[in-house]
């Protein structure tokens, strides 16, 4: 690969590709350490409910836009320019969040900031998904959210310690070092990015790449063919089963309420009885949690069935929402006003026991989301979706992942201020849903080619439950790899993604 022979290894592409991800990470936290500090209380004049819930919210507003934007940029550019283009859009967005002077400023840089994370969240897991082999993929494309992960942990914890500083530096700092990510990935993006069409004698005569490559190769050729395809194409009896379950992986995964607890998390535990420095310290266990629970889901994601991962997560997730909804309804009581000056808390248990289990329960929501929901959400979409309408798909559903986002970001304070614990019992409520939609209608993909994702919705039953789960037939293919190579049948070329 000439000058840059490291890049050849796709587990190194993959990691600089979910750089994004870190980036989206970053914004995420980039909010939830701050908005209880006195400097952004004064400075922005103490928003209430809603307009905290439009400044947070303006992030996933961008976001929805430059994830439909990322579909043109792509098919045009190319999933590396495309990239490229997002980061530059990001650091616009971050020097004007620096400079911020109102709220209104402050609005406008998170909505270009937001811009460029729906396109990077869009395009990089279809990158990796079209480089990545089949026994390897839901690992790498798990690595998006791991990386949004530790996104959110590192910035939590430069905003924590920022907010000893005493003055604007609060949050102009943290807003500033959200920079770094996108200057990393630039210097990455605009370099060759090649995978192998063929093989070559030294590197690919294993049996298995052999096998799975080739199927990767006759999928670049049906992309050539197809590379104006309508947006109609989406919505044919082909292909609609399938968009739809790649939209309403994200909508279930936004609507468990995971993000609109990790945006407001400093608001929950101040309801829980917590204040000061504890309610930081105990926010920030949360985001390691989601760190470390993700690790399972990089080991394990590849080996163990989809479904049963959506299904088990939805179901915990639900219930550890509805427990924190009673436990909140049982020994807590409305705060006239608002506590501490707060309008959003309204809300405060004062048991300590219960104020513990509810923040037991909060932890045990994030450590079942981790391993299944979170990067499920990431990895499902592409590998059911065909290559030639991938772009376009993926990018809508990524769309409907925004759009949850933002609904959930702006009404979330004013739901705390309104129906309080009651909140829960949404998030509970959608989380069985989404456990019940999977049971009927989400496909098992573990360990399939896409050629046999292909034929599993194309020729079985709509009805996922009814589908028999056949061994693949990748054992079959690893021994005509093996023919081929015998007889020398494998050509040797690469071919150079945009």
């Amino acid at each position: 690969m000439g000058k840059l022979p490291g890049l050849s290894n796709v587990y190194l592409i993959s990691g600089l590709t979910t750089v994004g991800g870190l980036i989206q990470g970053f914004d995420v936290s980039s909010m939830s350490a701050i908005i209880g500090t006195d400097q952004y209380k004064t400075y922005f004049n103490k928003p209430d409910p809603v307009l905290q819930g439009g400044i947070t919210a303006s992030m996933a507003g961008g976001s929805l836009l430059g994830s439909l934007f990322s579909s043109w940029t792509s098919d045009r550019f190319g999933r590396r320019d495309s990239l490229f283009i997002a980061c530059i859009i990001w650091l616009v967005g971050s020097t004007l969040m620096c400079a911020v002077q109102d709220v209104a400023m402050l609005i406008v840089s998170r909505i270009v900031n937001g811009f460029a994370v729906g396109m990077l969240t869009s395009q990089g897991p279809i990158l990796i998904a079209e480089i990545s082999l089949p026994h390897q993929r839901g690992r790498l494309l798990s690595l998006q959210q791991w990386m949004i992960t530790w996104g959110i942990l590192i910035m939590y914890f430069i905003s924590y310690g920022a907010s000893f500083m005493g003055n604007n530096g609060v949050f102009r700092l943290p807003w500033g070092i959200q920079m770094i990510p996108a200057i990393i990935l630039m210097t990455y993006g605009k370099r060759p990015l090649k995978f192998f069409r063929g093989f070559t004698p030294k590197e690919t005569l294993d049996p298995i790449v052999v096998a799975q490559t080739q199927e990767i190769r006759g999928k670049i050729e049906q992309e050539r063919q197809y590379h104006s395809v309508s947006w109609l194409e989406l919505f044919n009896s082909r292909n609609i089963i399938r968009v739809h379950c790649a939209i309403f992986t994200h909508i279930w995964s936004q609507m468990s309420g995971t993000n609109a607890m990790m945006y407001y998390i400093v608001y929950i535990f101040e309801m829980a009885g917590l204040s000061g420095n504890n309610t930081l310290i105990s926010a920030s266990i949360q985001y390691i949690i989601n760190v470390v629970m993700t690790l399972p889901a990089l080991i394990f994601i590849d080996r163990l069935p989809r479904r049963k991962l959506f299904i088990f997560g939805a179901l915990g997730m639900g219930v550890f929402q509805f427990t924190q909804a009673g436990l909140m309804a049982t020994y807590g009581h409305a705060v006239p006003g608002g506590l501490n000056g707060s309008p959003t808390v309204t809300w405060k248990v004062t048991n300590p026991k219960a104020s513990r289990a509810l923040i037991a329960c909060s932890y045990l929501f994030i450590a079942t989301y981790a391993p299944t929901w979170g990067p499920l959400g990431w990895a499902y979409p592409p590998e059911i979706i065909p290559l030639y309408i991938r772009s376009k798909a993926v990018s809508l559903a990524t769309f409907f992942n925004w759009a949850c986002n933002f609904a959930l970001t702006f009404f979330t304070p004013p739901g705390f201020q309104n129906i309080q614990w009651k909140i829960y019992c949404v998030f509970g409520t959608l989380c069985i849903v989404a456990a019940i939609h999977v049971f009927f209608l989400f496909q098992e993909t573990v360990g399939k080619t896409l050629e046999e994702v292909d034929e599993i919705f194309e020729t079985q039953s709509v009805w996922a439950f009814k589908v028999r789960q056949e061994p693949s037939r990748l054992a079959a293919d690893i021994e005509q790899a093996k023919e081929d190579i015998g007889v020398g049948k494998v050509g040797v070329s690469h071919v150079e993604a945009k």
